[in-house]
């Protein structure tokens, strides 16, 4: 019992330090700024923002694409457990020393105490989903809090692209976040410049599957609306049954849409290897495995999306999909452009996922 009340002591005479000093108080010294994050509110910064912390799945990495990790002052411990698939902790290891501010990962809730503790002068979050949430934490922190969001159509959307933006802004890296969204846009606009014109007759019927999410599953895993198929101009089978979002069909409706070409998710191909090994004649019931037209697609949902590693799934899917639209197109120097650009690092990130996971390649499928 005592020591929680000291525990509550010390929480509440930390939370009174910040206030009276000004340290992160939203509604601090008349020189501060004002900005509005991603949920519309108008959150008060002091005029020098020196020190951040980004909490929620995705906000780090968010935060490494547009902001100066030096004036990071924690890290989410599910950041420290492992690097896997994240370009950005690869490129940014140094940041798992950090003092570690909560447990992070999407059915945790921020650690008011150890973020009090870490004492930053903001907090950028991806937590909130609406206002009162953002409000709350701000409150028991006296920290101002900045709802940041990947939007719903990542790697390219609006919110993102604000995010990005205002993570410069906050944090004086507006030369960096500008790089990255003129980037990002420059993409969308490059993928669209190269498919927009295809006739439909002339596309291939594709489907994507084994898709990592919470885990990783096998062929029946997928998404309709896919993203990167919409930015390639190209509907997937899966949308000809008015499918939006993730979904685990039954198998037996791949069969019925036999698409020209499968991508497979190489976090989930040795469940797909290994279902194929029981089954094979289910699998070449399908096209796309009679023809050897299946194909790896790096993972890049690794607690939320690794905005690098779905553009290069993108270009990557455009040169199996459009040959001679992407002929011009090196996997390998796009990726190390995208890495170069996003994260300002010259570490061959691109190598490591691929010792991790598998190439971007045609898989071998014999019957």
């Amino acid at each position: 019992m005592k020591k929680k009340i000291l525990k509550l002591f010390t929480v509440l005479l930390l939370s009174g330090m910040l206030v009276l000093t000004g340290t992160g108080c939203s509604n601090g010294s008349s020189n501060g700024e004002v900005v509005t994050d991603l949920l519309g509110r108008q959150v008060t910064i002091g005029s020098d923002v020196k020190t951040a912390v980004a909490i929620g799945p995705g906000a780090l990495r968010l935060y490494c694409y547009a902001g100066d990790t030096k004036k990071l002052c924690g890290i989410e411990q599910i950041e420290v457990d492992s690097t896997l698939g994240r370009a950005y902790m690869i490129a940014n290891s140094d940041l798992q020393s950090l003092p570690v501010i909560g447990a992070g990962g999407p059915a945790n809730s921020p650690d008011a105490e150890k973020l009090i503790a870490a004492a930053p002068d903001v907090i950028f979050t991806t937590y909130a989903s609406d206002a009162s949430a953002a409000d709350e934490l701000q409150q028991k922190t006296g920290i101002p809090v900045i709802a940041i969001s990947y939007g719903t159509t990542a790697p390219f959307s609006d919110q993102l692209n604000q995010s990005l933006t205002l993570i410069g802004q906050v944090m004086g890296t507006e030369k960096q976040a500008s790089k990255v969204v003129d980037f990002l846009n420059n993409c969308k606009s490059d993928l669209t410049a190269r498919t927009s014109n295809i006739a439909d007759s002339d596309k291939p019927t594709v489907y994507y599957g084994a898709q990592s999410m919470k885990g990783t599953h096998g062929i029946e895993s997928t998404t309709g609306n896919y993203s990167l198929f919409k930015a390639l101009n190209t509907q997937s089978v899966v949308d000809t049954a008015n499918i939006s979002g993730y979904v685990m069909l039954d198998k037996e409706k791949i069969l019925e849409w036999n698409p020209d070409i499968i991508f497979i998710d190489l976090g989930g191909l040795s469940l797909v290897q290994k279902d194929y090994a029981q089954n094979p004649s289910y699998y070449f019931t399908l096209s796309a495995f009679q023809n050897g037209q299946t194909y790896s697609q790096l993972p890049y949902n690794y607690y939320s999306t690794n905005i690098d590693v779905a553009l290069i799934d993108a270009y990557y899917m455009g040169k199996v999909l459009y040959p001679d639209q992407f002929k011009d197109v090196d996997i390998t120097d796009f990726a190390n452009k995208t890495f170069k650009t996003m994260l300002g690092t010259d570490k061959d990130i691109y190598t490591e996922l691929v010792n991790s996971f598998g190439s971007l390649d045609q898989l071998n499928f014999q019957k």
